[in-house]
């Protein structure tokens, strides 16, 4: 007999397994073993009847949760069982944050063990951390738990409440929720400000000086003792110079004019100033500044940073992964401070240990900052950890060991110059002691090389010194639109505002990127039309749900039922079921909605009209004919729409597409279109006798304007067959496919080998040679095309019969594991780090026998259109919201 440790992935259990005594067995829940049924075939037959049944809250009986036990999980929840029955003491030993507890609460339920229980909780896994752990065990934390179900049931009553009014007033498949529909108004609010702004225009001058042959340069910054106008002074919303402001607005003529003016005549300097500037090390990563400063400085996901983070904490690298804390242990200050003595020296010690305080909204979590595990801190190097893991760990590293390092001292150097009537400013920064900047600099990768672009050296200038002036440079500038939020500032938004939890932020973008109401464009996240209209509706008729302050409040509120402080079944009672409860504004507003506006977006200074259509966005324009409607380009942003780009749009339905030419061997009209996807070419006329004419799409770098009708007839003929491989004797083409100019090498049962190609490289006179040399190079993991191109998120392994490897890509849909041609989704409520190679069999010899199935009963046509509407029906019914 034994003692059975329960924790949520194999991979603790690996690591936590050589830390716990030889008759200790440790097995893997693989995450939550019970939740509200996530689908109609879930839902107990018992209920089905009920009104609330698909909500899976019996909201007329306290709001009592019913829990189901996914089909997936009831293999483990049996292993888990008879594992039990030869245990003598069951420690349940999951995270140590509401989501863990919750976890341990459900096996608790769910097993009902006969022997003795403990609950079991660490904030990093080493040998001395278990150790303590396991003579620290307590009970289960019945009030955390409750907190975290009461999270849950709020979360599914505004999903499944909300959601399916969107189906019917919107679009099928929309999704709200109490943090997302608030993440998702972020963003709008932000391209409303984009499409109001207006751009306004300055010029300036820039002086490139020398003093004593050292060179430096300085800008203007008053005429006539007046403040010379930048960016700062205009208004955003008119493009021209905010009201109040007494500035001189310089135009490129007066710049010209005064520059001529200026040039040849004595320089002066007039006022010099040094000032002292101490800088302090930021405090070690929370979740929120780890996904922060990994999106600026490793261009990773909130997403991937959590799941690499969740590998290294359960392989031992790092200390739990969901704090809001920025405390260290003391252990972890004295590692920290052993690390800088011996790495950079004494000097570079902060004079006393740092200690640092959170300041966020509702800190709670983990006790303990992101940091190195463990006593002692193994440098990056010294971990064997490679790619991403390696950076992610060396960025926890180095921000651990810099916060107790000593400040870095800098000196602000201003100079004041005066050429007649004009004042220029030169500003310098000098680096007396770096400090903790030696090992850490925030937004850069290199610190050693940060600290060289941060020094902006002047020569040794003195008030009465008279510099030449080598060259005077008229400079035009135009003000920017505000910056759209990337991850890195929507989660640092999110956590200052209050709302939601750092641990769930990942989800959240995750889902609002998948749910299609953003695009993440060059790290920037684009909000669609069909946000647009989605928030329009919610701000419209239920204001609170996308308001900050409310969802904020609610998260306190939240945290308050965790303290004790709040009781939690008034507070949902009157959420959901009060006068103005949510349930009863969805019953007042429903009939309010005019489905017909809802789909219709209102965009300013635009008399076209934006619908969200079955397919999409498009726009619709009455004229004497009639309505004309045309697709907007999922590469049209809500802020970039104007009159000119609809009218391009509508020419091709009112006055027919442009013809570039006839086609030299069959005579046929070849068009340039636009299409959902952008521009396009299309061979001869969509008839009857030609319902489908060929068409190919034009590169993004090439303006459709520059297409030739030679260009057309290559972009046609693609593929293009480049000729054989030297070594494989594969065939190498060159064609275009979603996401761009691409060649292929096909390698037989090797699969084919994608590589895109570069912007110097034109699809259409691509060589063999070239191609070669493309394939030559290492290639490089990316998100799209074929999976053997791409990195895998994880490697589980190769399958016992044919030895092939069995992998986790990151799907347009999700992640999904490949075999061979087989692919299949990761069920819904697994994670990637959850995922084992034995389950992962289990899945595909699932998909195998479905699919065996499907072939063999799938006898006439009739039979499966009736199976695939009813398919269809059931999960029109069930399909899940979104959570959060």
């Amino acid at each position: 007999m034994s003692t059975l440790v329960i924790v949520e992935s194999p991979t603790k259990a690996r690591t936590i397994r050589n830390y716990l005594p030889k008759d200790y067995r440790v097995e893997a829940s693989m995450g939550h073993v019970r939740d509200l049924p996530q689908s109609a075939s879930e839902i107990p037959t018992t209920i089905k009847g009920e009104k609330w049944a698909q909500l899976g809250v019996n909201v007329d009986a306290d709001f009592e949760p019913v829990y189901v036990v996914p089909k997936d999980k009831k293999k483990i929840v049996t292993q888990l069982k008879d594992a039990l029955k030869e245990a003598t003491e069951l420690i349940l030993a999951t995270d140590e944050d509401r989501e863990g507890e919750s976890i341990s609460w459900h096996l608790y339920q769910l097993l009902k063990p006969k022997v003795p229980t403990k609950r079991m909780v660490f904030h990093e896994i080493t040998q001395e951390a278990i150790k303590k752990a396991l003579k620290n065990c307590r009970t289960i934390d019945e009030q955390l738990v409750r907190a975290q179900e009461t999270r849950r049931i709020l979360d599914r009553l505004v999903g499944y409440t909300l959601s399916p009014l969107l189906w019917e007033k919107i679009a099928w498949g929309l999704s709200a929720g109490r943090v997302q529909s608030v993440a998702v108004r972020l963003l709008v609010s932000k391209e409303r400000q984009r499409r109001a702004f207006r751009e306004g225009t300055y010029w300036d001058l820039k002086a490139y000086l020398e003093q004593g042959k050292a060179p430096f340069t300085s800008q203007l910054v008053t005429l006539g003792g007046t403040k010379v106008a930048n960016g700062s002074d205009f208004d955003p919303n008119t493009g021209q110079i905010a009201s109040g402001r007494n500035v001189v607005l310089l135009q490129e003529a007066d710049a010209v004019a005064l520059k001529e003016r200026l040039t040849g005549k004595t320089w002066n300097v007039t006022e010099m100033e040094e000032r002292p500037v101490t800088r302090k090390p930021a405090p070690p990563f929370t979740t929120s500044t780890l996904q922060q400063e990994s999106n600026r400085k490793l261009r990773l996901s909130a997403r991937d940073t959590m799941r690499i983070a969740q590998n290294l904490y359960e392989q031992g690298y790092i200390t739990y992964m969901r704090t809001d804390s920025v405390h260290l242990s003391e252990q972890a200050i004295a590692a920290a401070r052993d690390c800088v003595e011996k790495l950079y020296g004494k000097p570079y010690l902060s004079p006393q240990p740092r200690q640092y305080t959170t300041k966020s909204k509702g800190a709670q979590e983990a006790h303990e900052a992101i940091r190195p595990a463990g006593n002692t801190f193994r440098t990056p190097q010294e971990t064997g950890l490679s790619g991403r893991e390696l950076s992610v760990y060396d960025l926890i590293w180095k921000r651990t060991v810099a916060c107790q390092m000593a400040d870095s001292r800098q000196t602000q150097i201003t100079v004041q110059l005066q050429v007649e009537d004009a004042g220029f400013r030169s500003s310098g920064k000098r680096i007396d002691f770096p400090g903790y900047l030696r090992a850490y600099v925030e937004g850069s990768d290199d610190p050693e090389a940060a600290l060289e672009d941060q020094e902006i050296i002047l020569p040794n200038l003195k008030v009465g010194d008279h510099p030449n002036c080598q060259e005077l440079e008229a400079v035009g500038h135009e003000t920017q639109p505000p910056a759209r939020y990337t991850e890195a500032t929507l989660v640092k938004t999110l956590e200052s505002e209050g709302i939601g939890r750092p641990s769930t932020y990942a989800s959240i973008i995750g889902t609002i990127i998948d749910k299609g109401y953003t695009q993440l464009v060059n790290n920037a996240l684009i909000p669609t039309f069909t946000a647009f209209a989605v928030t329009s509706l919610l701000e419209k008729h239920f204001p609170d749900i996308v308001d900050p302050s409310f969802t904020s409040k609610m998260e306190q509120t939240l945290d308050d039922i965790a303290e004790g402080e709040v009781n939690w079944l008034p507070y949902l009672k009157e959420f959901y079921l009060g006068d103005k409860g949510l349930e009863t504004l969805v019953k007042e507003q429903k009939s309010q909605i005019d489905a017909t506006k809802a789909r219709t977006v209102e965009l300013e200074n635009l008399e076209a009209k934006v619908r969200i259509g079955k397919y999409g966005p498009y726009i619709e324009v009455e004229n004497g004919d009639g309505v004309v409607t045309a697709s907007i380009p999922k590469d049209l942003t809500p802020s970039d729409l104007d009159p000119k780009q609809v009218e391009v749009l509508l020419k091709q339905k009112t006055t027919g597409p442009d013809e570039v030419g006839r086609h030299p061997e069959t005579g046929e009209p070849i068009y340039i279109k636009i299409g959902t996807y952008g521009p396009y070419v299309q061979l001869g006329d969509k008839t009857e006798e030609n319902p489908k004419p060929k068409q190919a799409s034009i590169p993004k770098n090439l303006p459709k304007e520059n297409v030739t009708l030679d260009i057309a007839v290559g972009l046609l003929a693609l593929p293009r067959s480049l000729g054989t491989h030297p070594a494989t004797g594969g065939r190498i083409q060159a064609s275009i496919g979603p996401y761009g100019p691409y060649i292929v090498h096909d390698q037989g049962k090797e699969g084919k080998d994608y590589r895109s190609l570069k912007a110097a490289d034109n699809v259409l006179t691509i060589s063999l040679e070239r191609a070669l040399e493309i394939l030559s190079e290492p290639k490089k993991g990316r998100s799209s095309g074929n999976s053997k191109s791409k990195a895998a998120l994880r490697e589980l392994g190769s399958h016992p019969e044919d030895d092939s490897p069995i992998n986790i890509y990151d799907g347009p849909y999700g992640p999904y594991i490949k075999h061979g041609k087989t692919n299949v989704s990761i069920p819904e409520g697994q994670s990637v780090e959850d995922m084992t190679l034995a389950k992962a069999l289990e899945l595909l010899a699932s998909k195998a026998s479905a699919s065996k199935a499907t072939r063999k009963t799938a006898k006439t046509s009739k039979t499966t259109s009736s199976r695939t509407k009813s398919t269809a029906k059931s999960s029109k019914t069930t399909a899940k919201k979104n959570d959060e």
